[in-house]
């Protein structure tokens, strides 16, 4: 059995799939510069925590997504067959 995964810029289907899973949008802290954001990440449970990331309004994160162009990738499963919560942004010319 091979593991889903979807590609995306919808910003509905991104925030569902994100909060199914008990995430956050969120930054790399350290990472901003002037008026960029940071590196965009999601908080999942069990995940880097707020000690490496920073929580930002989803406004504030899809901002920051559209204006980079960028894709999300995301799994919706593992090859067992288990819940993912793996992903990836990519620019969106590439997929």
């Amino acid at each position: 059995m091979a593991s889903t995964t979807r590609t995306t810029t919808d910003h509905d289907e991104i925030r569902e799939w994100v909060e199914d899973h008990d995430g956050t949008p969120a930054v790399v802290r350290g990472t901003e510069s002037g008026e960029e954001v940071g590196v965009l990440r999601f908080d999942f449970p069990g995940g880097a925590g707020e000690d490496e990331l920073r929580h930002v309004e989803w406004d504030e994160w899809f901002q920051s997504f559209d204006d980079a162009g960028l894709a999300l990738v995301y799994q919706e499963e593992k090859v067992d067959g288990s819940d993912s919560t793996f992903f990836r942004l990519v620019d969106a010319d590439d997929v």
